[in-house]
């Protein structure tokens, strides 16, 4: 990517970064009226009104959001797949996330595969992504698939550069898109199945819901790290930090 290149997506960043300000203030605007009251049965009925009469806009919009998300790398993921969950229900929600992931991802592999690292370096720093790069473990073709699961599986583990630097690995594009995306199914379930709790009144429940989330990832952490007696994934783990 030459600097003209570099320079014009650094443009095109700046603009959908003003679009998604401008997206969030609106949704605010939008939702903001019923969403203080969802305590109450009303102000539940009142928001099932609102989303269902947003349609294909409110559809679009967050198909915008979570792509802002993936693309430019400003916000974190959960909000929006609660928001998904708190306007199309636990299961509507996590097919949602799920479409809008893959849609996300694969724009994003194929512009790395496109232009490489040059495009990389406009969201990541250069010594980041180089450190990945030249890491044996993710060079590794054998175990690159049972990696990425692992980091997409488990909650905390950052996400959003291991989108970008996808296109960098020894992996098949389609293996990489649905690994991306479908490895990310217990948390996309767990924060949409909040969201549900929440647009129906249920504070209690959503925190519960988050709690057992947190509880199983601790637990997963520790299995893993017990049976990895060669500490890849800890290395892993350490590499995306």
């Amino acid at each position: 990517m030459n600097n003209k290149s570099s320079k014009k997506m650094k443009i095109i960043k700046l603009i959908l970064l003003i679009i998604v300000i401008a997206l969030i203030a609106g949704l605010i605007a939008y939702l903001y009226p019923v969403m203080k009251n969802l305590t109450t049965p009303e102000g539940q009925a009142a928001f099932k009104d609102r989303v269902n009469s947003s349609g294909v806009i409110g559809f679009l919009t967050l198909l915008g959001l979570q792509f802002a998300q993936i693309f430019l790398v400003v916000l974190p993921g959960e909000p929006l797949e609660i928001l998904a969950g708190m306007c199309y229900g636990a299961i509507g929600g996590t097919l949602f996330i799920l479409f809008s992931v893959a849609f996300s991802t694969t724009i994003v592999f194929l512009l790395v595969r496109k232009f490489g690292k040059e495009f990389i370096y406009q969201s990541f720093s250069k010594e980041r992504i180089d450190k990945i790069e030249n890491s044996k473990i993710f060079q590794n073709p054998k175990i690159i698939e049972y990696i990425l699961a692992l980091c997409f599986a488990i909650t905390g583990v950052p996400k959003d550069i291991l989108i970008y630097i996808g296109g960098l690995l020894p992996i098949k594009p389609l293996h990489f898109i649905l690994i991306s995306t479908f490895c990310r199914l217990p948390s996309i379930i767990s924060s949409t199945i909040v969201g549900q709790y929440f647009s129906e009144g249920n504070l209690k429940v959503s925190l519960i819901i988050y709690g057992i989330t947190f509880v199983i990832t601790i637990i997963a952490l520790a299995i893993i790290k017990f049976f990895d007696k060669n500490k890849i994934t800890e290395s892993a783990f350490n590499e995306l930090k």
